[in-house]
């Protein structure tokens, strides 16, 4: 079998389309894999992969599917040479993703473009599907540290410098939800508190924090965004938790007197951690911790939670 050859996943996360759609375009349009050993799954050559492009291409530029596939099927287009055989195809003008402007995602690898192009399409289905194997593949933070974060960062940069891409990213942070809810939660008590900062509204990678930890085994209440100091430390007081995470994504939001009233409860948690770019601002009160990243997050408060039962991130 030819190593440039590729499985339906792999070309899916090339293309940011879900593995359906490829089976649809196989079965309709006749735009399937053409490498076949005998006692092996069919897979997707280079040449496979080009007439592909092609068809994402025209179809997210709002030509119909069977046009697309009549365009697809005359082309005829061989890698360069000096094209890595793991990179990604080259993506054409701003624009030909989906319309508006390409996302950014620096230099994470093929999972964080597929991604990024499923999102410009607003694809839902294949932007669920691709958070989903790469969640079931690689578990829950190397899918936020290599193909989420790249991703939501990549759309930051392009609404500060555009102001577009809000339909974007509410698309995509609805997908990555679904998906991070989704992952089955322990059983056992919770004894983890997690809460984003007052007035803050980023959720999301406290929602990546919940989930990571139910893939570890620990168990943890999410009061989400926009949480009061009142309201954190009524929660903070009935539920005893071992330990609060109280999430900030900017200096706004980072108010240190939140952290101070939930050290002075009756029942103060064992570890209270700041979490987020927000508090990287100013000093943190005596005894607050600040993670540096989803990993350290996971394992501190793991190994508070569940003493004496190793956690890792």
């Amino acid at each position: 079998m030819g190593d440039d050859a590729l499985s339906a996943g792999a070309v899916a996360r090339r293309l940011g389309v879900a593995v359906t759609t490829l089976r649809t375009w196989h079965q309709r349009y006749g735009l399937g894999p053409s490498q076949h050993v005998p006692g092996h799954h069919r897979r997707y050559t280079a040449e496979d992969l080009a007439r592909l492009e092609v068809m994402r291409r025209l179809t997210a530029e709002g030509v119909t599917p069977a046009e697309a596939a009549g365009w697809a099927r005359r082309t005829t287009v061989a890698p360069r040479p000096d094209t890595p055989r793991n990179a990604a195809p080259r993506q054409g003008a701003a624009g030909r993703a989906g319309g508006g402007f390409a996302i950014p995602v620096g230099r994470a690898g093929p999972a964080a473009r597929g991604l990024a192009r499923a999102a410009m399409r607003l694809d839902s289905t294949a932007m669920r599907e691709l958070i989903e194997r790469q969640v079931a593949a690689h578990g829950v933070v190397r899918t936020w540290d290599e193909m989420l974060r790249p991703v939501l960062v990549g759309i930051g940069e392009r609404y500060a410098t555009t102001s577009r891409l809000i339909e974007v990213e509410h698309l995509l942070s609805r997908c990555v939800s679904e998906v991070l809810g989704a992952v089955r939660r322990p059983a056992e008590a919770a004894r983890i508190l997690l809460s984003c900062a007052d007035e803050e509204q980023h959720s999301l990678p406290l929602e990546a924090l919940a989930a990571a930890l139910a893939q570890a085994g620990v168990g943890c209440r999410l009061l989400g965004a926009r949480v009061p100091t009142v309201a954190l430390v009524d929660a903070v007081d009935r539920t005893g938790p071992a330990v609060v995470v109280v999430w900030s994504h900017a200096p706004a939001t980072a108010r240190t007197e939140q952290l101070a009233a939930v050290l002075s409860v009756p029942r103060r948690p064992l570890l209270v951690m700041a979490a987020g770019p927000g508090w990287a601002a100013g000093p943190l009160p005596a005894g607050v911790r600040s993670p540096a990243d989803l990993t350290e997050a996971v394992v501190l408060a793991g190994a508070v939670a569940v003493p004496g039962r190793p956690v890792t991130g």
